[in-house]
């Protein structure tokens, strides 16, 4: 069984040399950046972040899974992967570990912000003790904007922080709230409350032609100018070019991304010059949510290989 991965062998820390440790019968061949030029000769496809589109699609003579290490599927057709017989699969962010990585991260983001990360360098290298003042983060409000694996990985771990907790996600769920212990949970119509309320906003959601540039201009103008937006989804959910003029103008007070419009992002990006604590998409780079990863793609290749069912099909 051939496999293509699209991707750098050193991509995804390691993530491709233990897929072929484990799984040393079959033949992995990773192409060159995150993209690949032709299906033929492949029995099945880890997309990473390339598109797969009916054109790639076509190139497939033999290819009978497109299997995603990770949960993402935005860049896949799958509805062209249905029509041509491919099966398309993920591995569930709350199995693998990935959703309790990427909230680390989260959470990791709102701390260095609060305590305005970018001072404390200089603070150390004028020897001002006691400086800089902080923000403190309980009795806050965080708005989590996608209730997905990371949404709940997030609100388990925040709720010792003693935040108050509000939520949207595609439809309003009470017993939600009750249960991850957050004041409300609405649909996506209630965005402009949790805007409007929310200390910090955090983005957990898939880009899609609902979420497309959820956070624009007229979402900015609704949060408070002290609040700050942490991406942990990607890139497409903000409008750029409505975000930097937040961050110029100082209606918006800073941000953490994880997710870029281009990936991997400039270096000279202007994005880069305000108050943004920036990671390369590395939110589910750790050795747990590795671990999970690649087990759940050996598993699918391995029941591919021996002629059993799939698991976690989207189609």
């Amino acid at each position: 069984m051939r496999v293509l991965i699209a991707a750098d062998e050193n991509a995804w820390g390691g993530l491709i040399e233990s897929i072929r440790q484990t799984m040393p019968d079959v033949e992995f061949v990773a192409s060159a950046g995150h993209a690949a030029e032709s299906l033929a000769g492949f029995d099945a496809l880890i997309p990473g972040m390339c598109k797969v589109d009916a054109r790639l699609l076509a190139t497939a003579d033999r290819l009978k899974l497109i299997q995603q290490a990770g949960t993402g599927l935005e860049s896949v057709d799958i509805a062209a992967a249905k029509q041509q017989g491919i099966m398309v699969a993920n591995v569930p962010s709350h199995t693998s570990g990935n959703a309790d990585s990427v909230a680390e991260l989260g959470i990791w983001m709102m701390i260095g912000l609060a305590r305005r990360h970018q001072e404390i360098a200089q603070c150390l290298a004028q020897q001002r003790l006691g400086q800089p003042v902080g923000m403190g983060l309980m009795g806050k409000t965080v708005g989590l904007v996608g209730l997905g694996g990371i949404g709940k990985a997030l609100a388990k771990r925040l709720a010792p922080f003693g935040m108050r907790m509000i939520g949207v996600k595609r439809e309003a769920d009470a017993a939600f709230a009750e249960k991850y212990g957050l004041d409300w949970v609405g649909d996506m119509a209630q965005l402009p409350q949790l805007l409007e309320q929310a200390d910090f906003v955090i983005l957990s959601l898939p880009d899609n032609a609902q979420t497309h540039h959820i956070i624009d201009e007229k979402a900015l103008s609704q949060m408070k100018p002290d609040s700050f937006l942490i991406n942990l989804g990607r890139g497409g959910l903000i409008d750029k070019e409505a975000f930097i003029a937040a961050l110029e103008n100082n209606t918006l007070a800073g941000a953490g991304l994880d997710v870029f419009w281009q990936e991997p992002p400039d270096p000279n990006d202007a994005v880069f010059s305000y108050n943004v604590i920036a990671t390369p998409h590395i939110g589910g780079v750790t050795d747990i949510s590795l671990a999970g990863n690649v087990a759940g793609v050996c598993e699918n290749l391995r029941r591919l290989r021996d002629g059993e069912a799939v698991d976690n099909r989207w189609a």
